[in-house]
């Protein structure tokens, strides 16, 4: 599948916009900014309460007074909802309108944060967090559809998916700073009353200001049995890997859920490959430079789980910083970050292509996380932690908005919702991976050093852990690293022409007359 839909043409989708400017129709140009303002603002939300609530779950543990045990759930019924309903929310931004499920998305994510906040009992906490995660992924997919139809000329498509992309690579430690704020001077309820204020302030403005494209042709259907299908698989796989890092990986219900997870997928490709409406169509994940992106995003979400959660390990437990501490020592790499994927998107991405910015920015992941594993319980922040950080955030930025840019470059409208939705997917099964993978192998390296340390005292435990943080970074490296390869050797040399074209990629720009 080509970046250039077959149906449509770039000449003649400029008269549709010149004439109606011309015609007195309202102009929308002057408002995309304001639109992304709120798709930013509904996706740092969704993001970041991926790692707000973590910070706030040992208080919210002595409060409601539930186990060790049950303690996971209150993550795992956020990452199980989200993950396996993300390409149905994805998809019905494409049936129901973009604008419509948007505030929908806003409004569920805040009535769930709210049930959450206010809960008086372990089991509503986990329905309610369960709840966010079905909003979520209707609202995440949804959001980045809206920034894929709204920016179409290609240098302010690049600068609004550099911000998106800095968004989406620094919402997890923006959520470690506002976690700590919150849990210190206020409690862990306002982790999640947070969000029902950016999602009021994200509702006026998408009111305001994201438009709805008028329907061309006749409605499209929804795929019901793909949608079970695909929502089984993933809810299987995101399971799978949860219950690994809960289990172990030789318990049988881990790699049932895995196998049955396979299976659903196998048998959801083929049936795509004869259903009429599909949900998903398989040229969208099958064109090249899009598969790329998909990977790039998976594997740069599974290496990027070690950053925040070991170095958050470290600096709370070896080094004895507080969780606001924590927060502030992750903001040098958010700025970096946000530096470098407006560095990337309009300058670099548009010169050398995803095929040379997203190999580079894997290989500079792989460094920072070797940089990590050289630290010690007497390292200091300034020396030690601060150079791989940044040089991390380097590596985000020129990952994240290039991949995410190129993922839904070229789609036709019709598919723009559950295209965006495989970036998400694409995140969420990452993190799921590395999570069990990367916890799977810090335990395991902990408890053979303590093994041949013996007998157990705190200064051994204690350089137990740093080791077992290395071994993770050493991990998190190779995931870089086979991600710089297989980005290489993926990407088309010339992929980066659609994206520095003087013309509006056709298949995006699909809607040229837009409606409120």
């Amino acid at each position: 599948m080509s970046f250039m839909s077959s149906n449509t043409s770039a000449p003649a989708t400029a008269p549709s916009v010149a004439s109606g400017a011309a015609s007195g129709a309202p102009d929308h140009s002057s408002r995309r900014w304001w639109t992304l303002s709120v798709v930013a603002l509904a996706q740092l939300m969704v993001v970041l309460d991926s790692t707000v609530v973590n910070i706030a779950l040992p208080a919210a543990q002595a409060d409601l007074g539930f186990s060790d045990a049950d303690r996971q759930w209150v993550i795992t019924a956020y990452s199980l909802a989200f993950g396996s309903l993300l390409l149905l929310g994805g998809r019905l931004s494409d049936l129901m309108g973009r604008k419509r499920t948007f505030i929908i998305g806003l409004i569920g994510f805040a009535v769930a944060s709210a049930l959450g906040g206010a809960a008086d009992t372990f089991g509503l906490l986990v329905g309610a967090r369960a709840l966010q995660g079905a909003f979520g992924a209707l609202l995440a997919p949804t959001a980045l559809a809206v920034l894929t139809t709204t920016f179409t000329i290609p240098k302010e498509r690049a600068r609004a998916f550099g911000v998106f992309g800095a968004i989406a690579g620094a919402g997890g430690a923006v959520g470690l700073l506002l976690g700590g704020v919150l849990t210190e001077n206020f409690n862990w309820r306002w982790n999640l009353y947070i969000n029902v204020f950016i999602a009021i302030i994200a509702v006026i403005g998408a009111m305001i200001f994201v438009v709805n494209a008028k329907r061309v042709g006749p409605r499209p259907k929804l795929d019901v049995p793909g949608t079970i299908l695909v929502s089984a698989a993933l809810f299987s796989l995101v399971y799978g890997f949860s219950n690994a890092e809960s289990d172990g990986w030789d318990s049988p219900l881990t790699w049932g859920y895995l196998a049955a997870s396979a299976i659903l997928l196998v048998v959801f490709v083929l049936w795509q490959m004869r259903a009429k409406h599909p949900l998903l169509p398989l040229s969208i994940v099958l064109d090249r430079n899009r598969g790329a992106a998909y990977s790039s995003v998976l594997i740069a979400g599974a290496g990027m789980f070690g950053i925040f959660l070991f170095v958050t390990y470290y600096l709370q437990a070896s080094l004895g910083y507080s969780p606001i501490q924590t927060g502030l020592s992750f903001l040098p790499m958010i700025a970096m970050l946000v530096l470098a994927a407006q560095l990337s998107t309009n300058i670099f991405v548009p010169r050398f292509g995803p095929k040379i910015m997203v190999p580079f920015g894997m290989a500079l992941g792989a460094i920072g996380m070797v940089y990590l594993t050289h630290l010690g319980l007497d390292s200091t922040y300034a020396a030690d932690v601060l150079p791989p950080l940044l040089i991390l955030g380097f590596a985000m930025g020129s990952i994240m908005p290039a991949s995410m840019q190129t993922a839904t470059l070229g789609v036709d409208r019709e598919f723009a919702g559950v295209a965006s939705a495989m970036v998400n997917t694409s995140q969420q099964v990452g993190g799921s991976i590395g999570t069990a993978l990367l916890n799977t192998l810090a335990a395991t390296a902990a408890a053979d050093y303590l093994a041949a340390h013996l007998p157990t005292t705190a200064s051994v435990a204690a350089e137990a852990a740093v080791h077992s943080y290395a071994v993770a970074y050493w991990w998190g490296a190779g995931f870089f690293a086979f991600g710089a390869i297989l980005s290489a050797l993926l990407f088309k040399r010339r992929a980066h022409s659609a994206l520095s074209s003087n013309h509006t990629p056709v298949a995006t720009d699909a809607e040229p007359v837009l409606a409120h």
